[in-house]
């Protein structure tokens, strides 16, 4: 585990648990935001597969919502996502990706299950679904854009975000990052 960030205990945080993706597919997948959409794209910087959001939380927790990380993702196998398919929701384009070894899905579940038991987290009734958010709209553009080549790839490692709201968006800081594997 490396801390990248630091706060005091008696601030509330946006938080999130994610996956970082490799150098060369944030590469990838800027070059091809800038050819293939238009509008509000994601910042390279903002890239990230996010595994679960946990909203508003006293700092106080920051402590125990990555140890809950840390041990979801130590009994983490081999990761290993493809791009899939660009979909849009009401607010925002994605890029899907399969979960080849389905090793992600049951890290997201360790990671579930772990933030439960704090109290910290309540699991949404749908499947996880692997996925960067690539563009955010009013209107959706109804965009079909190619899937990007980014062959199949393993996250870096994974995080606990924090998510400053900004006029011109969303922030995201990595406050702790921890390793996948043993």
């Amino acid at each position: 585990m490396t801390s990248t960030g630091s706060v005091e205990g008696g601030e509330h945080l946006r938080l999130f648990c994610a996956l970082r993706l490799p150098d060369h597919v944030l590469d990838g997948i800027a070059d091809w935001q800038r050819e293939h959409l238009d509008g509000r794209t994601v910042d390279r910087s903002n890239l990230h597969a996010t595994l679960a959001f946990l909203g508003r939380r006293p700092a106080s927790e920051l402590p125990a919502i990555t140890q809950a990380l840390r041990e979801a993702a130590r009994d983490a196998g081999e990761v290993v996502f493809a791009p899939r398919r660009y979909r849009e929701t009401r607010s925002v384009g994605m890029l899907v990706f399969d979960d080849v070894t389905g090793e992600g899905g049951r890290l997201a579940e360790r990671l579930f299950d772990g933030l439960e038991r704090l109290g910290v987290y309540e699991r949404e009734q749908r499947p996880w679904l692997p996925h960067v958010t690539v563009l955010r709209f009013r209107a959706a553009p109804k965009l079909a854009p190619p899937v990007p080549e980014l062959g199949t790839f393993s996250p870096s490692d994974a995080a606990v975000y924090i998510s400053v709201l900004r006029p011109s968006g969303a922030q995201y800081d990595v406050l702790e990052r921890v390793g996948l594997g043993g």
